[in-house]
């Protein structure tokens, strides 16, 4: 089982949930039976349930994708296989059961990190976020890339260890186990959902 580093937390008012590339293309190679989609329904209605906003991450690039280096070994590859990556491409889209609510912003970015090439930044510094709580797809991408900065950057960090997957189950838990508390208290779902009473107004 995941370790924690932390003690648990009694307030959520500096805390954002990132839901970090959730999208149709993404979700329909990893998502399997539906379960990893539930556990992410799970967590964004728990999200509402106690006021804390809700950040839809996805990555998108322009027509011809300019962005795209062909020294990016990941990303060259990705645009060689004919990947749809568009801003207006269906599987670039969130997914449609976890469909963003009027008010969550959708953050677009334009590399593995949700930071990279978007304005994450400037939201959260807006929103006076210091607290991120990390889900999405893949563990050993856009979880581990957004880890690794947001520390940099001085956030606390929390990763919901069950609302990520990986395409290797191994990789998921090395680094759930092993890499990832040494920066962040690692939870499930429930164990999140469970520490705050319901807030009135949340959403």
């Amino acid at each position: 089982m995941p370790r924690t580093t932390s003690s648990p937390r009694e307030d959520t008012g500096n805390s954002a949930l990132l839901v970090m590339d959730v999208q149709r293309g993404v979700v329909d190679r990893y998502a399997g039976d539906g379960a990893l989609v539930d556990r992410l329904r799970q967590a964004v209605a728990a999200a509402r349930a106690m006021a804390v906003p809700v950040v839809f991450v996805r990555v998108a690039l322009r027509p011809g994708r300019p962005e795209v280096s062909s020294r990016n070994k990941a990303f060259a590859a990705a645009s060689l296989s004919g990947l749809s990556l568009g801003e207006q491409d269906e599987a670039t889209q969130i997914h449609p059961a976890l469909e963003p609510q009027v008010g969550d912003p959708v953050v677009v970015k334009k590399r593995v990190s949700a930071f990279t090439g978007s304005d994450l930044e400037v939201l959260l510094r807006s929103m006076g976020i210091e607290h991120l709580v990390l889900t999405g797809i893949a563990t050993s991408g856009v979880v581990l890339s957004t880890l690794r900065e947001a520390a940099d950057r001085d956030y606390e960090l929390t990763v919901l260890h069950d609302a990520c997957a990986d395409a290797d189950p191994e990789v998921h838990r090395v680094l759930t186990e092993k890499i990832f508390p040494r920066q962040a208290e690692v939870i499930s779902v429930a164990e999140w959902a469970s520490r705050v009473p319901v807030r009135e107004g949340g959403r």
